[in-house]
């Protein structure tokens, strides 16, 4: 399933992520899987994903070009296939209930 980029993503909550040199270990504790992240970039995009609106939004945050997207894009991808990373659940807008004001009447001469 490829990553929607205007989406909201998340890391998923059972993935623990410890930064390296060479950019990051994730280790999932549910799967006991184990990915690594070569590039530094790609490791602020992951760390951004919680506190921004889409996967777009946290590539810009972490300076990542309207060239390079698509590279990083794929790199999500791999991540949502071994379930480190998880589209953030869709939240309904609250329903605003408003008061029904009945229109007034005039009476009428009986």
């Amino acid at each position: 399933m490829p990553i929607e980029l205007d989406s909201a993503w998340d890391l998923h909550p059972q993935v623990s992520v410890r930064p390296e040199p060479f950019g990051a270990l994730l280790y999932h504790f549910g799967t006991r899987k184990l990915s690594f992240l070569k590039d530094r970039t790609l490791l602020t995009v992951v760390q951004s994903l919680a506190d921004s609106p889409s996967v777009r939004a946290a590539c810009v945050t972490a300076g990542v070009s309207d060239a390079d997207l698509p590279k990083y894009a794929r790199a999500l991808d791999t991540l949502v296939i071994s379930s480190m990373v998880i589209q953030r659940p869709v939240t309904p807008s609250p329903v605003i209930q408003r008061p029904v004001v009945e229109s007034p009447v005039a009476e009428r001469a009986s």
